[in-house]
């Protein structure tokens, strides 16, 4: 069992996921952790994520200790992650890993739920449950600067804001796997919806949807 879990920065996805792959015991991925990691280890060599060259060794070179670390939430690394995943052979490199995850789930799991922005469309289009998370512009800059700002007081609202809205035009516009909503995703806006309502209505859907492959 799949599932996909898509959406747009600070839609809630992430927290989603986790909390899924837990009730269901089902193995984990977050994606974007891939390209965040890949947008770090560019930086740390002060190189340019834009540079497709660059990115792409560092996506070849990721290892499991690249996953870790609070440093992959810092807004720099999520812009430069943005960037290093415009690049058409970076996602390539990335695909395989997240294929083999869902279909061979580590630690002999049923299931894998994996979140990213193309789970649904690019990686496991065959996915038998989706979900596609939004949330307005503003009330995801307002998630994201409280989340800063619990690390850095001076964070901003409005760069956080701006931030955001370059993040979309960017991950929407790239030519290879855009963020859009698959055809057959559960559409969720989490705008007015706490964490655990969220979290009610996905698992209800996703209990209805085994019970009626049973």
């Amino acid at each position: 069992m799949i599932i996909a879990i898509d959406g747009p920065a600070a839609s809630g996805k992430g927290t989603l996921a986790r909390r899924v792959a837990e009730a269901m015991d089902y193995a984990y991925l977050d994606t974007g952790l891939l390209y965040r990691a890949t947008g770090a280890k560019v930086l740390a060599e002060n190189g340019d994520p834009a540079d497709e060259a660059v990115a792409v060794r560092a996506a070849e070179n990721l290892s499991a200790a690249d996953l870790e670390g609070d440093a992959l939430r810092s807004e720099e690394v999520g812009t430069a992650a943005s960037k290093v995943a415009a690049i058409p052979r970076v996602r390539e490199v990335l695909l395989d890993f997240q294929r083999t995850l869902a279909t061979t789930p580590p630690g002999g799991k049923r299931g894998a739920v994996l979140d990213g922005r193309d789970i649904g469309t690019v990686v496991c289009p065959d996915a038998p449950i989706k979900f596609y998370l939004t949330a307005s512009v503003e009330e995801r800059a307002n998630r994201r600067f409280k989340q800063l700002q619990e690390k850095n007081p001076a964070a901003i609202y409005e760069r956080v804001l701006k931030e955001l809205e370059e993040r979309d035009a960017r991950d929407s516009a790239r030519d290879v796997a855009p963020l859009k909503m698959a055809d057959d995703a559960i559409h969720i806006d989490t705008d007015r919806l706490n964490a655990n309502a969220v979290f009610d209505a996905v698992m209800a859907h996703i209990h209805t949807h085994m019970g009626a492959d049973d």
